[in-house]
Protein backbone atom coordinates (compact mmCIF):
# COMPACT_ATOMS: atom_id res chain seq x y z
CA UNK A 1 0.00 0.00 0.00
CA UNK A 2 1.35 3.43 -0.85
CA UNK A 3 2.52 5.73 1.93
CA UNK A 4 -0.21 8.20 0.96
CA UNK A 5 -2.97 5.63 1.43
CA UNK A 6 -1.45 4.57 4.77
CA UNK A 7 -1.31 8.24 5.78
CA UNK A 8 -4.95 8.75 4.81
CA UNK A 9 -6.05 5.65 6.70
CA UNK A 10 -4.04 6.50 9.84
CA UNK A 11 -5.23 10.11 10.04
CA UNK A 12 -8.79 9.18 9.12
CA UNK A 13 -8.85 6.92 12.21
CA UNK A 14 -7.24 9.66 14.31
CA UNK A 15 -9.73 12.24 13.03
CA UNK A 16 -12.73 9.98 13.62
CA UNK A 17 -11.78 8.61 17.03
CA UNK A 18 -9.61 11.36 18.53
CA UNK A 19 -12.13 12.64 21.06
CA UNK A 20 -11.18 15.08 23.79
CA UNK A 21 -8.58 17.22 22.06
CA UNK A 22 -4.88 16.89 21.46
CA UNK A 23 -3.76 15.35 24.73
CA UNK A 24 -6.56 12.83 24.74
CA UNK A 25 -5.63 11.63 21.27
CA UNK A 26 -1.85 11.40 21.85
CA UNK A 27 -1.83 7.66 22.48
CA UNK A 28 -3.84 7.08 19.31
CA UNK A 29 -1.51 9.30 17.28
CA UNK A 30 1.58 7.63 18.71
CA UNK A 31 0.23 4.16 18.00
CA UNK A 32 -0.54 5.03 14.37
CA UNK A 33 2.63 6.91 13.44
CA UNK A 34 5.21 4.89 15.35
CA UNK A 35 3.61 1.57 14.33
CA UNK A 36 3.86 2.58 10.67
CA UNK A 37 7.54 3.38 11.18
CA UNK A 38 7.24 7.02 10.14
CA UNK A 39 8.89 8.25 13.33
CA UNK A 40 10.50 6.84 16.48
CA UNK A 41 9.19 7.16 20.04
CA UNK A 42 11.91 9.76 20.73
CA UNK A 43 10.87 11.79 17.70
CA UNK A 44 7.23 11.54 18.79
CA UNK A 45 7.98 13.06 22.18
CA UNK A 46 9.94 15.83 20.45
CA UNK A 47 6.97 16.51 18.16
CA UNK A 48 4.66 16.73 21.17
CA UNK A 49 6.99 19.27 22.79
CA UNK A 50 7.30 21.34 19.61
CA UNK A 51 3.56 21.15 18.94
CA UNK A 52 2.94 22.60 22.38
CA UNK A 53 5.11 25.62 21.64
CA UNK A 54 3.65 26.38 18.22
CA UNK A 55 0.24 27.93 17.61
CA UNK A 56 -2.59 25.56 16.80
CA UNK A 57 -3.90 22.25 18.05
CA UNK A 58 -1.39 19.51 18.77
CA UNK A 59 -3.17 16.98 16.53
CA UNK A 60 -3.03 19.25 13.50
CA UNK A 61 0.55 20.39 14.12
CA UNK A 62 1.76 16.84 14.50
CA UNK A 63 -0.21 15.69 11.43
CA UNK A 64 1.39 18.38 9.32
CA UNK A 65 4.89 17.44 10.44
CA UNK A 66 4.40 13.67 10.28
CA UNK A 67 2.79 13.99 6.83
CA UNK A 68 5.93 15.73 5.63
CA UNK A 69 8.32 13.28 7.30
CA UNK A 70 6.48 10.19 6.07
CA UNK A 71 6.29 11.29 2.43
CA UNK A 72 9.25 13.64 2.16
CA UNK A 73 7.20 16.42 0.59
CA UNK A 74 4.68 19.14 1.34
CA UNK A 75 1.82 17.16 -0.26
CA UNK A 76 2.05 14.66 2.59
CA UNK A 77 1.71 17.54 5.05
CA UNK A 78 -1.33 18.93 3.28
CA UNK A 79 -2.93 15.50 2.95
CA UNK A 80 -2.43 14.49 6.61
CA UNK A 81 -3.67 17.87 7.83
CA UNK A 82 -6.81 17.77 5.69
CA UNK A 83 -7.61 14.17 6.55
CA UNK A 84 -7.24 14.70 10.32
CA UNK A 85 -9.45 17.83 10.21
CA UNK A 86 -12.22 16.65 7.86
CA UNK A 87 -13.95 13.96 10.00
CA UNK A 88 -14.25 16.10 13.17
CA UNK A 89 -15.43 19.04 11.06
CA UNK A 90 -18.23 16.99 9.48
CA UNK A 91 -19.14 15.31 12.79
CA UNK A 92 -19.22 18.70 14.55
CA UNK A 93 -21.54 20.13 11.92
CA UNK A 94 -23.90 17.19 12.23
CA UNK A 95 -23.74 16.99 16.03
CA UNK A 96 -24.14 20.73 16.58
CA UNK A 97 -27.32 20.77 14.52
CA UNK A 98 -28.76 17.86 16.47
CA UNK A 99 -27.60 19.10 19.90
CA UNK A 100 -28.94 22.60 19.25
CA UNK A 101 -32.37 21.19 18.54
CA UNK A 102 -32.32 18.64 21.39
CA UNK A 103 -30.12 20.17 24.11
CA UNK A 104 -32.63 19.39 26.87
CA UNK A 105 -32.89 15.74 25.88
CA UNK A 106 -31.97 13.27 28.67
CA UNK A 107 -30.04 11.09 26.23
CA UNK A 108 -27.85 14.00 25.11
CA UNK A 109 -27.21 15.04 28.71
CA UNK A 110 -26.38 11.45 29.66
CA UNK A 111 -24.02 11.04 26.71
CA UNK A 112 -22.07 14.14 27.72
CA UNK A 113 -21.94 12.97 31.33
CA UNK A 114 -20.40 9.72 30.07
CA UNK A 115 -17.93 11.45 27.75
CA UNK A 116 -16.45 13.81 30.35
CA UNK A 117 -14.72 11.16 32.48
CA UNK A 118 -13.47 9.40 29.34
CA UNK A 119 -11.77 12.59 28.19
CA UNK A 120 -10.12 13.03 31.60
CA UNK A 121 -8.96 9.41 31.44
CA UNK A 122 -7.53 9.89 27.96
CA UNK A 123 -5.65 12.99 29.07
CA UNK A 124 -4.27 11.07 32.08
CA UNK A 125 -3.27 8.29 29.67
CA UNK A 126 -1.38 10.84 27.57
CA UNK A 127 0.47 12.05 30.67
CA UNK A 128 1.51 8.49 31.51
CA UNK A 129 2.44 7.86 27.87
CA UNK A 130 4.88 10.77 27.98
CA UNK A 131 6.48 9.59 31.24
CA UNK A 132 9.14 7.50 29.58
CA UNK A 133 12.91 7.36 29.28
CA UNK A 134 12.80 9.57 26.18
CA UNK A 135 11.47 12.42 28.33
CA UNK A 136 12.94 11.59 31.73
CA UNK A 137 16.31 10.11 30.70
CA UNK A 138 17.88 6.77 31.48
CA UNK A 139 20.34 7.81 34.21
CA UNK A 140 18.87 7.81 37.72
CA UNK A 141 20.01 11.39 38.39
CA UNK A 142 18.39 12.59 35.15
CA UNK A 143 15.16 10.82 36.08
CA UNK A 144 15.10 12.34 39.56
CA UNK A 145 15.80 15.84 38.23
CA UNK A 146 13.18 15.39 35.49
CA UNK A 147 10.60 14.25 38.03
CA UNK A 148 11.39 17.26 40.23
CA UNK A 149 10.99 19.61 37.26
CA UNK A 150 7.73 17.86 36.31
CA UNK A 151 6.27 18.11 39.82
CA UNK A 152 7.47 21.69 40.28
CA UNK A 153 5.95 22.71 36.93
CA UNK A 154 2.65 21.08 37.84
CA UNK A 155 2.55 22.76 41.25
CA UNK A 156 3.47 26.18 39.88
CA UNK A 157 0.78 26.06 37.20
CA UNK A 158 -1.88 24.43 39.39
CA UNK A 159 -1.43 26.45 42.58
CA UNK A 160 -0.36 29.88 41.28
CA UNK A 161 -1.47 32.35 38.65
CA UNK A 162 1.82 32.09 36.74
CA UNK A 163 1.17 31.62 33.03
CA UNK A 164 2.16 28.18 31.65
CA UNK A 165 4.34 29.80 28.96
CA UNK A 166 6.51 31.33 31.69
CA UNK A 167 6.83 27.89 33.30
CA UNK A 168 7.80 26.35 29.94
CA UNK A 169 10.48 28.98 29.39
CA UNK A 170 11.83 28.56 32.94
CA UNK A 171 11.88 24.76 32.57
CA UNK A 172 13.76 25.10 29.27
CA UNK A 173 16.34 27.38 30.88
CA UNK A 174 16.68 25.04 33.87
CA UNK A 175 17.08 22.06 31.55
CA UNK A 176 19.75 23.87 29.56
CA UNK A 177 21.86 24.57 32.63
CA UNK A 178 21.21 21.26 34.42
CA UNK A 179 21.60 18.86 31.52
Amino acid sequence: MSVYLKLIWAYLKIGLFGFGGGYAMLSLVQNEVVQNGWISNQMFTDIVAISQMTPGPIGINSATYIGYVSTGNVWGSILATLVVVLPPYVLTLLASHYITNHHDNAIIKGAFMGLRPVVVGLIASAALLLMNTDNFGTATTHQVISIIICIASFCIVFFTKIHPIVVIILAGIAGYFIF
